[in-house]
């Protein structure tokens, strides 16, 4: 056989239910790699002959290897700080007092308004170092930070431009129907404003987007404090119709059925869902509709309410664990963290959260067919982790256990 590398003594939980054990484990495993592409795996004692002399091969010292680790929801690219926010929420200001002030998501937006590219690209860059180092191969990063047509296109552009100068691959998602910027605050009531918004959105936004081939999804905060069900609808069905990708910010605060449409409508996810009722998931199962779970903004803003795991479990639902790293309501640039967090908070099982941010995950970004898991003719991507079970990637935290990357058949990280 020819190859370019090949590595041995090593386990794998390759994440395919197919292989039909817990993780998909494979121990005493090997795994060949050809142009990028996984070209062989299984028992080591399986493994053909190959040529060892003009083939690189890699020891894995019982050690596992696993897929790269895929952060399916991000808001990546933003100016500023509200670390303040923090401090005078701690000190028992209110929303309502911080966003009266001008602080809450206005002045996030206010700092991305005022960032140059340049600087937005250096910010990022920080960011995606820190997820890497944590064996993330694959992101997704949001807009919504600008709010207008000029700064929602330069936070894409940023992101687009991430994802051509560093090894992680990014997944970029149009967010322009965030919240409701303060230049809109002169119409008559709330509706007016939002309505007015949406317009701007799906007739400016959207097509500058597109034009520029800037996202790969269009996603909508539906909530009672931003936008409803029908000025969500048209904003994705406005995306569906550009051939857009299409999820939800849903049941975050409250369940007004933002769930359901999406999955109606054939949503790749629907992302927090705490407030999700059984109606909202069965329609879920049935569309085949991605949960994406997010433990870092339950643990931030200090939430009660869970979001319905036995449910989904109950009906198959797809759960995805992701970060949601941004600078309100999870300032946490860990995805392994959110791995553990997932457990203890929504008491996942550590398989679960690990299929959270690896198969399912990929479905979630619609990129299931080539990354997410590992099996013949998937993309090589995988870490090498020194730990000796599975489960002990999201036992512990704090500890640096990536041993090497892989990404699309390359080591990039030894």
């Amino acid at each position: 056989m020819s190859w370019d590398q090949v590595w041995i003594d090593v386990n794998i939980a390759t994440m395919d239910a197919k292989i039909g054990e817990p993780y998909g484990a494979i121990t005493a495993a090997a795994i060949a790699v050809k142009d990028g592409k996984i070209a062989w795996l299984g028992p080591r004692s399986e493994l053909p002959e190959f040529d060892v002399l003009a083939t690189p091969v890699y020891r894995g010292k019982g050690k596992w290897i696993m897929p790269g680790l895929i952060d399916a929801h991000t808001h990546l690219v933003f100016a500023g700080s509200r670390a303040n926010e923090f401090e005078l929420r701690l000190k028992g200001a209110s929303y309502e007092d911080i966003a009266r002030a001008g602080g809450g998501i206005i002045s996030t937006v206010k700092a991305c308004r005022e960032a140059d590219e340049a600087e937005l690209f250096e910010l990022g860059r920080q960011r995606l170092n820190a997820l890497a180092k944590e064996g993330v191969t694959t992101v997704e990063i949001k807009s919504g930070y600008g709010l207008d047509v000029e700064t929602e296109l330069k936070l894409l552009r940023v992101a687009r431009e991430l994802g051509k100068h560093h090894h992680v691959d990014v997944k970029t998602t149009f967010l322009g129907a965030h919240a409701i910027p303060p230049e809109y605050k002169d119409a008559p009531n709330s509706t007016a404003r939002s309505d007015a918004y949406v317009d701007l959105v799906v007739n400016e936004m959207l097509p500058a987007v597109v034009a520029e081939h800037l996202a790969d999804a269009v996603d909508v905060f539906c909530e009672g404090i931003a936008f409803n069900l029908e000025q969500t609808e048209r904003v994705l069905n406005a995306a569906k119709a550009h051939g857009l990708g299409i999820k939800l910010h849903a049941e975050q605060l409250s369940n007004i059925g933002g769930s359901e449409m999406a999955a109606r409508l054939g949503a790749l996810s629907v992302d927090h869902i705490e407030y999700l009722d059984e109606v909202g998931v069965k329609a879920l199962s049935e569309s085949g509709t991605c949960a994406v779970l997010l433990p870092g903004a339950f643990y931030f803003l200090r939430e009660t309410k869970l979001p319905p795991i036995d449910l989904l479990r109950q009906y198959q639902v797809p759960m995805v664990v992701a970060s949601d790293y941004n600078p309100g309501s999870s300032p946490i640039c860990s995805s392994l963290l959110m791995l553990n967090m997932a457990c203890t908070l929504f008491r996942l099982t550590p398989e679960e959260a690990l299929a959270g941010m690896t198969v399912n995950a990929a479905k979630a970004l619609g990129i299931g067919d080539n990354v997410g898991h590992l099996a013949v003719g998937m993309q090589a991507d995988f870490c090498l982790w020194n730990i000796s079970s599975a489960a002990e990637l999201a036992y512990s935290y704090g500890v640096d256990r990536l041993i090497d990357v892989v990404k699309a058949g390359k080591l990039v990280h030894q």
